[in-house]
């Protein structure tokens, strides 16, 4: 087991309006705190999917576990292989290594606040994801920077069959 130390004194204070919003309906991505600011101990943002919307494809993390807490609305999770409907005050937490992946449950909004620990700078992953978004670069631009993120995509026939 290993210890993650952070390295950082003052306490993180981010104030709503102050946060940078990522997308638009029906996925809008609020960053709150990275990793640098925490000093590696977490990275943290609050992601707003409608109707349905998709949030992350099957994917995984090597080296961090990712916190689900749902503030509003019901989400889909997939969880390994395990597909798990989260409604409002319900809280999922995925170990390093295990596919995940997450959305608003069809027909349904969803506001979750999420948090991977210990902290991988993210803040310009979803920044990538908008450019991709926007058609400034190509989606196969997010292989060359999977290690980088600590973001690895991968299939899930579960998901797959769940999200139709």
């Amino acid at each position: 087991m290993s210890l993650i130390v952070p390295d950082f004194d003052e306490s993180v204070v981010v104030r709503s309006a102050d946060a940078e919003v990522i997308g638009r309906a029906p996925t809008t991505i609020r960053l709150l705190a990275d990793s640098s600011s925490t000093g590696g101990a977490l990275s943290t943002q609050r992601v707003s999917l409608v109707n349905g919307a998709d949030g992350a494809k099957p994917h995984h993390h090597s080296r961090s576990a990712e916190l689900f807490y749902v503030l509003d609305g019901t989400a889909q999770l997939l969880s390994g292989e395990q597909l798990v409907t989260a409604k409002r005050g319900d809280l999922v937490i995925v170990p390093p290594g295990l596919a995940h992946a997450f959305a608003a449950a069809p027909g349904e909004d969803a506001d979750i606040l999420i948090v991977i620990t210990p902290g991988v700078e993210r803040f310009e992953y979803f920044r990538h994801l908008e450019r991709i978004a926007y058609g400034k670069v190509p989606p196969e631009s997010l292989l060359e920077v999977q290690e980088l993120y600590d973001t690895y995509f991968l299939n899930s026939e579960a998901w797959a069959r769940a999200r139709g």
